[in-house]
């Protein structure tokens, strides 16, 4: 019998993963540590890890005696001391294709709310009043505008594909895709620069990286158009937030959709809670009941495949 844990979890119960791991004869354990030592006493004798957000660092990894895989709860992986897991001769697995169209469907509802003004118009009727809440410069058709996606993989293109429907004009940047490609989506390939400067609406979808963190930044953010929008759903490191509430402020950024935080939970008294032009959501961009249960069956699918020994699918790093 192998043993399986799980480091933490947001579900009501570890119920279809314990049914899935259980009838093949082995032990999960599920927990929701909060210290690196209660992740270290969890994982240092598990056959499998499973983790959602828990920080498993170097020294968690270090710990594991004989695990044959960490799996990870979505897409992201960047809790994960994958390069040490590598060294270990541990493979970090994710499940990069269970919530596409969710997560593109939530780009799209940001990127509506923040250019037809629907937080601000909202609290305006709740309060009692009437009119247009920030005056007819808020309110831009989409058709009329260049939206500019950052990270053209699975999720920026489905973004497209919607985006088309919209008759916008559409840029992008990708270090991987080709103009042709990139045509195809009807999207015109430039370097991520010139898409920061010639986007109405600029949004993310890219993994959290070396090279992207903090790509937002006061720098950056200057480079952009006077009134122009910041969508996130992508990593919450690749946005400098106090950078951005000061570019709100000023007034250089218009509007802003984030479901996504370098700190999460975002802390209570951080000011971009009470902006009104600014929709905020609590990583759930991914969720719908299919999304969940596909990711799900899919993470105690690849630990069933770590203990017998079968070849993983979306292995993260080099082992």
């Amino acid at each position: 019998m192998a043993k399986i844990v799980v480091t933490d979890y947001t579900f009501d119960s570890l119920d279809p993963e314990r049914e899935i791991i259980e009838s093949a004869g082995h032990e999960l354990i599920g927990a929701n540590c909060r210290t690196q030592q209660e992740l270290i006493d969890l994982c240092c004798d598990a056959d499998v890890v499973i983790t959602q957000f828990a920080k498993v660092d170097e020294s968690v990894v270090e710990s594991m005696q004989h695990a044959k895989a960490i799996v990870r709860y979505g897409i992201g992986y960047d809790n994960v001391a994958f390069v040490k897991a590598a060294e270990c001769g541990i493979p970090v697995c994710n499940i990069p294709d269970y919530c596409i169209d969710e997560v593109a469907d939530h780009t799209l509802a940001f990127i509506l709310a923040a250019t037809r003004d629907v937080r601000a118009n909202n609290e305006l009727i709740a309060s009692g009043n009437w009119g247009l809440a920030r005056g007819v410069g808020a309110m831009v058709a989409l058709s009329d505008i260049t939206v500019g996606i950052i990270g053209l993989g699975r999720i920026g293109q489905e973004v497209a594909a919607r985006l088309n429907g919209f008759k916008c004009r559409i840029i992008g940047s990708d270090p991987v895709l080709s103009s042709e490609q990139a045509a195809e989506l009807g999207c015109e390939l430039l370097s991520q620069q010139d898409v920061f400067s010639q986007a109405d609406v600029l949004t993310l979808h890219c993994p959290s990286l070396d090279a992207t963190k903090n790509m937002v930044n006061a720098e950056s953010l200057a480079t952009m158009k006077q009134g122009s929008v910041l969508i996130n759903i992508g990593r919450g490191d690749l946005v400098d937030l106090d950078a951005l509430v000061a570019a709100i402020e000023s007034g250089k950024i218009m509007a802003a959709g984030l479901d996504v935080f370098s700190t999460e939970p975002l802390p209570l008294e951080h000011p971009i809670r009470s902006m009104s032009n600014v929709m905020l959501s609590s990583h759930v961009a991914s969720v719908s009941p299919k999304a969940i249960k596909s990711l799900r069956e899919s993470v105690a699918g690849i630990a069933l495949k770590a203990i017998a020994g079968e070849p993983l699918p979306n292995v993260v790093n080099e082992v």
